[in-house]
């Protein structure tokens, strides 16, 4: 189903390279005249710093090479195209100056081979790369090109060959083309049914490889391969083992490496998770998702909010039920298993299936907040909150795939998020807005698909009638702390950094002593009005608690978090409104 579905994103986006061929940056060009003169050397490099990039060539597909030899076909890294060791190189075994030296000999040899493998073509492109590939000192000629040659050296990358006057490579010229076509078709092929067309045709023996998922091998992985014996049956070797065509495995893998490409607006990672999405043809969804998940671009911090706002509104309109209501959406989440790709996940829904699930997302994390906070938060602020010392590496391996699942397909959120939210708001007392939207959204899922559960959903902001023991709680300690912080402006440490903890887990421990110590904070308010106020609402949220019980479960942990926020959140919505109120009262 994943591979069928790739290949059918490949058939229908003609910008794609065909099969046999991919687009690669190619930072470096020689330019040639037809009588194989060098003329030039040309830098493709455009940007700076992170947004330096080398211009993209057609050319032929990458070969697939570890420690053996392998050339690719009129484009390659220096040692191949030219027979000039990079100084410099990091290599993964100590080699003497005289092995390093005969090593990119056999390398450029291999490339000169696969050059004259072609036979003879009749272009005055092909003619000049074989001219200037007899040129015994070839890096005596590109010297000549003080400056880019010196870069070159020093960075390394990739190079091609051009004619003067053409704008793109040799590789590309009309007759060239060809003669690979007829080279790549005269070759041996195994034939049998592929598993993705159900059509008769040539067997891919060895998958294109994958690039672009994070933590994986920089040179590619697979997520179809059999390398060793064990993996095989019937004495068939490789890729004959699950038999897809030629043409399935190279549109698949282009279809995959194009979506994990660099600059993809159709990727994001969840965790450890690199994912991609897709829809079965083109719809305004497709280029939506993106906002609802990612994070907010520099350039317009708002247009995450503003479209999730567009899918709220869908509800009103209908516009995905007319847009692209059956045509079929795909999320696909990958992570590195050493040489491999793991499927972390795959989802297959529809547009409006899928729309219904994220707008849902956002109803569940929905909570009240301070104004300067986005209405809507991505996705990796969220499982940010709950990594230690708030850093993506310390995200738990499965919790963003399985939080993105968890999106996709209604189900309940992991358990794990919600643990790992509560412990990191008990480790650094901070109910911060992501968490208690994390947790509101967790509980919320929880409460509404386990049968036999009579406790009601946590609200957005401040619940009155909510007499859920954690959740009251939760409110007392706030209100708590809030007359300690008035009775000693300045305070430096309040309850919170120091009972926390055993107030959200075992109440019955902290609650005695920390009723006593409010009558002292009470007594010490300067307003009399404001002291009546405090015990009138320590009262109101007494009145639902019979006891301070022993032990509070994972789940009313987090309902005693999402009381402490809600009420702190309505302690300073009351003073924002007061503040308000004097200023206009002052005009």
């Amino acid at each position: 189903m994943i591979l069928q579905a790739l290949k059918e994103y490949y058939d229908r986006k003609p910008d794609l390279p065909r099969e046999g061929w991919e687009l690669k940056e190619i930072p470096y060009v020689v330019v040639l005249r037809p009588d194989g003169e060098t003329i030039g050397l040309e830098c493709t490099y455009e940007g700076a710093g992170r947004e330096r990039r080398a211009r993209a060539f057609l050319v032929p597909q990458a070969v697939k090479r570890s420690s053996g030899i392998a050339a690719n076909l009129l484009w390659d890294t220096l040692e191949y195209a030219i027979g000039v060791g990079q100084p410099g190189k990091k290599r993964s075994v100590k080699k003497s100056e005289e092995n390093i030296r005969q090593r990119v000999a056999e390398m450029h040899a291999a490339f000169v081979k696969r050059l004259e493998d072609l036979g003879t073509i009749e272009d005055s492109g092909f003619h000049a790369i074989k001219k200037f590939l007899r040129e015994p000192d070839k890096a005596k000629v590109l010297q000549t090109f003080g400056e880019t040659w010196t870069q070159l050296l020093n960075e390394g990358g990739n190079l091609s060959f051009k004619l003067a006057g053409d704008s793109d490579l040799i590789v590309n010229r009309l007759a060239v083309r060809q003669a690979i076509a007829v080279d790549r078709d005269e070759k041996s092929q195994v034939r049998a049914v592929c598993l993705v067309t159900g059509e008769q045709g040539s067997i891919e023996r060895l998958h294109p490889a994958v690039k672009g998922v994070w933590g994986a091998q920089t040179s590619g992985a697979n997520v179809v391969s059999f390398n060793l014996e064990a993996f095989g049956s019937f004495g068939k070797t490789q890729g004959e083992n699950a038999p897809v065509g030629k043409t399935s495995a190279f549109g698949y893998t282009t279809a995959l490496n194009s979506l994990l490409g660099k600059g993809s607006k159709q990727r994001m990672q969840v965790g450890d998770a690199s994912t991609v999405f897709w829809a079965a043809k083109n719809c305004s969804f497709e280029g939506q998702f993106l906002d609802f998940f990612g994070e907010p671009q520099k350039d317009d911090p708002d247009r995450g909010t503003r479209a999730v706002e567009s899918l709220f509104k869908s509800v009103e309109t209908g516009a995905f039920s007319t847009d692209a209501d059956d045509t079929k959406f795909y999320v696909l989440g990958l992570a590195p298993n050493a040489s491999r790709i793991a499927v972390r996940f795959w989802i297959a829904s529809t547009v409006s299936g899928m729309a219904g699930k994220v707008r849902q997302h956002f109803e569940d994390t929905r909570i009240a907040h301070g104004p300067k906070d986005r209405d809507t938060l991505s996705l990796f602020r969220l499982l940010l909150s709950t990594a230690v010392q708030g850093k993506a590496e310390n995200i738990p391996p499965n919790l963003g795939g399985d939080t993105m699942r968890a999106i996709l397909e209604g189900w309940p959120y992991p358990q794990t998020l919600l643990q790992a939210a509560v412990r990191r708001i008990r480790a650094e007392h901070n109910i911060s807005y992501p968490r208690a939207a994390l947790i509101k959204a967790c509980i919320n899922r929880q409460t509404r698909h386990q049968t036999g559960n009579h406790e009601e959903e946590l609200e957005m902001s401040l619940d009155l009638d909510n007499e859920n023991i954690g959740y009251r709680l939760g409110r007392l300690f706030a209100t708590l702390e809030k007359v300690q912080q008035e009775a000693n402006p300045g305070i430096n440490a309040t309850i919170r950094d120091k009972f926390y903890g055993a107030a959200s887990s075992t109440p019955v421990t902290v609650f005695g002593n920390l009723m006593r110590l409010k009558n002292h904070h009470i007594a010490k308010l300067d307003s009399r009005g404001r002291a009546v106020n405090m015990e009138r609402l320590i009262g109101e949220i007494l009145r639902a608690v019979t006891d301070f019980p022993p032990h509070l479960a994972l789940a009313d942990q987090g309902r005693f978090a999402i009381g402490y926020y809600h009420q702190m959140q309505e302690f300073f919505t009351k003073k924002i409104d007061k503040a308000n109120d004097n200023a206009t009262k002052g005009e």
